[in-house]
């Protein structure tokens, strides 16, 4: 099936794959390593395994271009946290580096030096998935038939932070007017500040139906998604106003304003300076926007909506996500033991009476 021979010192083997010769050099003076290599070609054209002279040589650099090739041409839209991930701290790590010659210690080595720098172990497992993608994506495209083991690290950092009813009006009472409406919407809808609540436009929005609704392809899952406010007065007379101050300000500049939430017109794009501020200054200092989010299901859940339509409202399609969500606080357990309390009124707890059981032939018998 192939031949060795020699080019000036080195072994080079040529083997056939689909009637087309191909030339290999086996990097080697000696005739031994030459053979096993061609063993090795032939074996894996035996087991139809996909084979080039490219196989095992791919670079760092080449997986990279692949992985970002791959993220562009399906629009998706982490593409931006993907090329961070590779230029800060990928790249300067493997850079260089065939992919077939990094090792499961090569990949700790990464995580400790990542760890040294502070880095969390979220954002350590976020970098090596794009780690596991650029094999995934080289092992599909014939250029490396293994790839090692890449251990992830456990996660610390799952958050639990919500807003009840007066700390949220707190945070907003020191909010300005712009990033108040942004805030309460994100409060009363549980949906995600910067990819649906900054991006949603007035075209989603529709009075005559009292709903609001983010189109397919637009949210983080792909899927649609619709919320009425009509029968949320606290929603609706928010969006109204929305709507009012809007139709003034196009009137006055003369142009059509797209963006719901906007300032002055432009859409709003950053505020958590704002955020962090008026945090503090009501006493809820470290909250994030995303604990809105997790005030708004268990909001839902707290008003006895079902769990499958709460899932739909906010946008949840993983279970465990949105259970992980439904936070339960000192107040939730104190009301809980409290309707225990009231469903056994009347039952004597302190009764320390013995317990009486009958035995076998009927007569009671002191079981303490």
């Amino acid at each position: 099936m192939g031949c060795i021979y020699k080019r000036g010192r080195i072994y080079w083997i040529k083997y056939s794959r689909a009637g087309r010769g191909y030339y290999e050099s086996s990097g080697s003076r000696k005739h031994e390593d030459a053979k096993r290599l061609l063993r090795l070609r032939e074996g894996d054209l035996e087991r139809g395994v996909p084979v080039t002279p490219r196989v095992g040589r791919m670079r760092f650099e080449e997986a990279a271009e692949g992985i970002v090739t791959e993220y562009r041409t399906n629009g998706r839209k982490t593409l931006g946290h993907v090329e961070r991930r590779i230029r800060l701290h990928l790249a300067p790590f493997f850079g260089g580096r065939r992919m077939a010659t990094i090792t499961t210690a090569d990949i700790r080595r990464f995580m400790d030096q990542r760890q040294a720098a502070g880095a969390s172990n979220a954002e350590i497992n976020r970098e090596l998935g794009v780690v596991k993608r650029m094999y995934t994506l080289a092992m599909h495209d014939g250029m490396l038939l293994t790839r090692p083991h890449i251990p992830l690290l456990k996660e610390h950092n799952v958050r639990t932070g919500f807003f009840d009813r007066a700390q949220i009006e707190a945070v907003l009472a020191r909010l300005p007017l712009p990033v108040q409406s942004v805030v309460r919407f994100a409060y009363l809808t549980g949906w995600r500040v910067p990819s649906e609540v900054l991006t949603l436009e007035w075209r989603r929005v529709d009075f005559t139906a009292g709903t609001v609704w983010l189109d397919v392809g637009t949210t983080k899952n792909e899927d649609g998604r619709l919320f009425p406010f009509d029968v949320l007065p606290e929603l609706g007379d928010l969006l109204r106003e929305q709507r009012r101050v809007t139709s003034q300000l196009e009137q006055a500049q003369g142009r059509i304003v797209p963006w719901v939430f906007h300032r002055n017109g432009t859409r709003i794009r950053r505020y958590e300076g704002a955020w962090a501020s008026a945090c503090r200054a009501a006493g809820c200092p470290g909250r994030v926007p995303h604990d809105l989010r997790r005030s708004a299901v268990r909001n839902l859940i707290r008003a006895g909506v079902p769990e499958k339509t709460a899932m739909l409202l906010t946008g949840h399609k993983s279970r465990s996500v949105f259970d992980r969500y439904d936070i339960v606080n000192e107040a939730d357990l104190r009301d809980a033991v409290r309707k225990l309390g009231a469903g056994h009124d009347g039952d004597n707890f302190g009764d320390s009476r013995p317990i009486v059981a009958r035995g076998a032939r009927g007569s009671e018998q002191n079981t303490q």
